[in-house]
Order: structure tokens, then C-alpha cells, then sequence
């Protein structure tokens, strides 16, 4: 048991190099990650409990910070995990950190109930600030395919008494 504890660090396996440009090594990549998935934890609290966005954040973070707490080597929390090496995992949680900080400030959940979305219909003069999407016209046959489907769907009441079929 001593053994394990004191010369398992010693023979763990030291990464040289990422083989990405721009991208170091971090040695103590492990406990990098737990600490930032503890705080995206703590800060999407922020975020109301309801929101997509939330629940998404919580459940990868919690996921991935589950591996972290229960593997001490970074090859088999890469592995586990299979999203990459550790030191892109730490750009990845650094990222959400900042989007967390930015979907806060822009509070893109935050429509208030009495708003009214401004509804523009058939005709109704568009403004020139939205794009105008209209597809072309149809080609006739299309309208004479769908005319002569109609006809043949149509029920014909010829009396009110039920129609007895041979």
C-alpha cells in the first residue's frame, strides 16, 4: 500500500508535448480542471435553474468532473472522457467560464411577459431592416397535380341516406 502511494506519482507517465501548436503541457492538469469545473458549477448558478443552457452546463461539467475526482492519470481521464487532452479540456471549461460571464451580462432569458413579437403577415409591407425570404413561385403542374388530388379526395353526398357498397 505505501508502495502504491508514494511511487505511483513517481512512475506516472510525464507529457512532453501536447503535438499542438501554441499549446503547453499543463503538469497539473487534473487539478486545473477540477478547480475550473468547481467554479463553472458555482457560477452557472447565475442562470435560471429552468434554462436549457443551464442544464446543459451542469450536466457535461458535473459529468466530466465526476472522471477527474475518480482518475488520478491524465490518459485514462482523456480517454474516459474522449473529448480531447486535458490541456484542451482546460481551454474548453476557461471558454465556458468567460460564455457563462457573457450570457449573463446578455440575459438572452430574460423576455419580459408582456412582450409582443411583432408578427408580419402575407402581404404586410416588410421593413427594411429584416430580410425578405420568399420562394419562388411554383411551377403549374404543381397546382394542377394538387387540384386534381382534391377532387378525387373529396366525399360525394349524393343524399342523405348511407351508401351501401356491392
Amino acid at each position: 500500500m505505501f508502495l502504491r502511494l508514494i511511487a505511483r506519482p513517481l512512475l506516472a507517465k510525464v507529457k512532453e508535448t501536447t503535438g499542438i501548436v501554441g499549446l503547453d503541457v499543463v503538469p497539473n492538469a487534473r487539478e486545473v480542471l477540477i478547480g475550473l469545473y468547481n467554479k463553472t458549477l458555482k457560477e452557472i448558478q447565475a442562470v435560471p435553474e429552468d434554462e436549457g443552457y443551464r442544464k446543459a452546463v451542469e450536466s457535461f461539467t458535473r459529468h466530466r468532473l465526476k472522471v477527474c475526482q475518480e482518475e488520478e492519470d491524465w490518459e485514462m481521464i482523456e480517454k474516459r472522457l474522449g473529448c480531447g487532452q486535458v490541456e484542451e479540456l482546460i481551454e474548453e471549461a476557461r471558454d465556458e467560464l468567460t460564455l457563462i460571464g457573457k450570457m449573463i451580462e446578455w440575459d438572452p432569458w430574460g423576455v419580459p411577459d408582456d412582450y409582443e413579437c411583432e408578427v408580419i403577415e402575407n402581404d404586410a409591407p416588410v421593413p427594411k431592416h429584416v430580410p425578405l425570404h420568399r420562394p419562388g413561385p411554383l411551377p403549374e403542374e404543381f397546382y394542377k397535380t394538387l387540384e386534381a388530388l382534391s377532387k378525387k379526395d373529396e366525399p360525394k353526398i349524393t343524399s342523405g341516406e348511407p351508401q351501401i357498397k356491392e
